[in-house]
């Protein structure tokens, strides 16, 4: 990854391969009147032939003439100051990345002292500005035995700001953005594996190496534990599937002793078939992405261990493959869940929520005094949604609040659904006491009323991120593949708890 360090003092008076200077549209003479003098009158040319009129992601490469400290500026445009979000501020910094790696220049100085989004969002931009540059570089080539990107990677960037009193809060501003970066670069390379490297026993063993590095306590419940516990539901869809489940479970201990704890689940469906109720084979080698709720946990958990803080935090990850076999669980199934509900089987491919049940059952031993699920759980999502939002849900208003703020400050979009009582009609068993699908209307709500069938003890959340987690286009920062959607979400959710 890019190094990154804090700077201080005049950015015409450091000595960098290229200062980049970024500018909100209609504040050029303000912000580049030293840089003018300096370039004797340069600029001023280049403002009225309107070559750089500081539009968002404008970028204008100039070099010095007189052998100075800086030997190139690049000037970027940040756009409107009132529209400029985190999320905006991001993707510039991957796009700057990503130019200046084009033209071979690895290491530069940005002065991020005009770069405030909003009032007193000076750290909230640097760490922006960080998470951009680090993600820039993300690549998934651990099965390319050649690599034909001849990007030179960004070795280096320094962010300078004007005063060393901020030193000390800007560089925390950055290690956090460094820990969220590691976080949600673990989500991308699970969700990236292909399926046939990753097995239910490769999430446990992550979350085994996460345990090691970082304190945390791993356990790791195993097919007969699994029987012997009474995971009837989990159990169903892995019976197709010649590869063991899981249920992984990791312990962050930040808060104190009689302090309850948060409880995260993730979906963990290492590769998706669909069962008996086959999927049609278009995208289907997308699927291996549906377990990017268990990423997003694993990541999250990771990044709140690496950043050490104050809160107790329980991660479970129901593991399991859904494939079509002899031994596969069929439409029709009746399955008896781990809190004694039976469970009609309508359609083997609607299988996240059965996993979960059973992992949302089994959590209540913690006593949460919030628990959280994540899931690529419905198709329904995408079509209501479309990939600019995750969908949230839940029995309790607040958490839903601090939920959708803790998206718009860190720049995961969250939209809420309604679960009135009236949706949990459309799941009413025929012959067991639930059904696994509500039809076609109100797909994402019919799952997520399923679900609060075993989460209504808890203050609870849910999060449908079908339409997040998977870009099928790549943009700066964000090739195409996993996204690690989740991680960032969780985090600032967590922060705001401590």
């Amino acid at each position: 990854m890019t190094k990154i360090s804090i700077k201080v003092g005049n950015p015409l008076k450091q000595k960098t391969p290229c200062l980049v200077l970024p500018a909100y549209e209609g504040r050029l003479k303000q912000t580049f009147s030293e840089l003018d003098s300096l370039l004797a009158g340069r600029l001023q040319k280049v403002f009225r032939s309107r070559e750089f009129t500081g539009k968002a992601g404008e970028m204008l490469l100039l070099h010095s003439s007189d052998g100075g400290l800086c030997e190139r500026f690049l000037l970027v445009g940040l756009g409107l100051k009132k529209q400029t979000t985190v999320s905006g501020l991001r993707s510039l910094a991957s796009q700057v990345a990503n130019y200046l790696s084009e033209r071979h220049i690895g290491r530069c100085l940005i002065d991020t002292n005009t770069l405030q989004h909003r009032k007193g969002g000076e750290l909230e931009a640097l760490g922006a500005i960080t998470e951009g540059l680090l993600l820039a570089g993300y690549r998934f080539d651990n099965y390319r035995e050649k690599v034909t990107d001849s990007l030179v990677p960004l070795l280096a960037a320094g962010l300078l700001i004007s005063s060393s009193r901020d030193k000390a809060k800007a560089e925390a501003a950055v290690c956090m953005a460094e820990a969220i970066c590691h976080g949600i670069c673990r989500a991308r390379d699970l969700v990236n594996l292909p399926g046939n490297h990753k097995s239910p026993q490769v999430l446990a063993e992550t979350a085994q190496q996460i345990a090691k590095d970082h304190g945390l306590r791993c356990r790791l419940l195993p097919r007969a534990e699994l029987e012997k516990q009474g995971f009837g539901a989990l159990l169903g869809v892995a019976q197709g599937s010649v590869r063991d489940p899981y249920l992984i479970v990791l312990e962050y201990h930040g808060g104190t002793k009689d302090e309850r704890p948060v409880a995260l689940v993730g979906k963990g469906v290492v590769f998706d078939a669909g069962g008996i109720s086959l999927k049609p084979s278009d995208k289907m080698d997308e699927m291996k992405m549906d377990m990017a709720g268990a990423a997003a946990v694993l990541g999250a958990v990771q990044t709140v261990a690496e950043l050490k803080l104050p809160v107790n935090l329980v991660v479970v990850v129901p593991a399991v493959e859904n494939l079509p076999s002899g031994t596969a669980y069929r439409p029709g199934d009746i399955l008896t869940s781990l809190s004694g509900k039976t469970i009609e089987v309508l359609n083997t491919d609607a299988e996240g929520r059965l996993i979960l049940a059973d992992a949302l059952t089994w959590v209540g031993q913690y006593k949460p005094r919030v628990v959280i699920d994540l899931a690529t759980l419905t198709g329904a999502c995408i079509i209501a949604l479309g990939n600019q939002a995750s969908a949230v849900l839940g029995n309790h208003e607040g958490l839903i609040r601090e939920l959708i703020k803790a998206g718009e400050r860190c720049g995961e979009r969250l939209w809420q659904l309604p679960l009135w009582e009236e949706y949990s009609a459309q799941i009413k068993g025929d012959f067991g006491d639930i059904k696994n699908t509500g039809g076609r209307a109100a797909g994402t709500i019919t799952a997520a009323a399923f679900l609060q069938q075993f989460a209504d003890d808890y203050t609870w959340a849910h999060l449908d991120i079908a339409g997040t987690a998977w870009a099928d286009k790549s943009t700066a920062g964000s090739p195409k593949g996993g996204t690690g959607v989740g991680v960032r979400v969780l985090v600032e959710y967590l922060k705001g708890q401590c």
